[in-house]
């Protein structure tokens, strides 16, 4: 009998926490998920909103990620706390840096995916994230960058010209009623990188509430363009049920009114 897939369904994967230790001696928690019973085709390497306003390897889209693409698409989904972050899984060593010490979290993480031996491996950065991957996420071991919702606060034109000259792909994902960054601002300030496609989401938002399963959509399309899209709604099998009482707060918290943080994108 075929189980509609829902917010809270884990489909089957094999799942494992684990930590991350950075260079300047932090331990990260986190979790990575993988298929059950055969090799991943590719890697997304998860990198969450602001710390400061909810944002944890938790956050609903890589949530969503973790508990299905596993079985939907063939991947691995390494999603971690960085620095001072808090969630169920616990809490990373260390304090919020700004966007600063978190280059030896994004290093880590890479390190950790490289060591093991995750094919493949992407990028998946939202909100906060987005800039992290563009300061430090072009590494030689890293095949592409997915920005969703990307503000380019803390990113530079340095950062862009970067990951310009890799040649590496570039996706970002831009909601129509973004808060910081909306689609025909981002198509400007990505013209920078001459490969960098920028996708416009019609009627989307900063959270992506109610739009997740577009994101998985979209990253799996560039991630595994094996697997057809959209993705299944159902599934026919076991399926377990996870609790997502303890995440709903921090994943509705509003961006839009508290200050963030870090240089304006006009500062940039």
């Amino acid at each position: 009998m075929s189980t509609p897939i829902r917010a809270s369904s884990i489909l089957p994967g094999h799942r494992e926490d684990v930590e991350l230790h950075t260079a300047d001696g932090l331990k990260l928690v986190g979790e990575l998920a993988r298929p059950l019973d055969r090799e991943p085709v590719g890697t997304l390497v998860c990198l969450h909103p602001l710390p400061t306003h909810g944002g944890m390897m938790d956050s609903h889209v890589f949530r969503k990620a973790a508990w299905r693409l596993p079985a939907l698409a063939d991947l691995a989904v390494l999603r971690f706390n960085t620095r001072g972050t808090s969630s169920v899984r616990g809490t990373s060593e260390g304090a919020f840096d700004n966007a600063v010490g978190e280059r030896f979290d994004v290093a880590a993480a890479i390190e950790y995916a490289e060591f093991a031996e995750l094919p493949n491996i992407w990028l998946v950065g939202w909100s906060f994230g987005t800039d992290l991957a563009l300061k430090y996420g072009c590494d030689p071991a890293v095949a592409g960058a997915i920005l969703l919702s990307p503000p380019l606060r803390f990113s530079t034109p340095a950062d862009l010209t970067q990951w310009a000259e890799s040649g590496k792909p570039v996706t970002a994902l831009v909601p129509e009623f973004d808060d910081y960054l909306r689609p025909e601002e981002a198509r400007e300030r990505f013209a920078a990188v001459p490969q960098a496609e920028v996708v416009g989401v019609p009627g989307a938002k900063h959270l992506w509430v109610g739009d997740a399963e577009t994101v998985l959509d979209e990253i799996v399309r560039r991630v595994n363009p094996a697997v057809a899209v959209p993705l299944p709604t159902t599934w026919d099998g076991p399926v377990e049920t996870g609790d997502v009482s303890a995440y709903a707060d921090r994943t509705v918290a509003s961006f839009a009114d508290i200050p963030v943080p870090g240089p304006r994108p006009d500062q940039a």
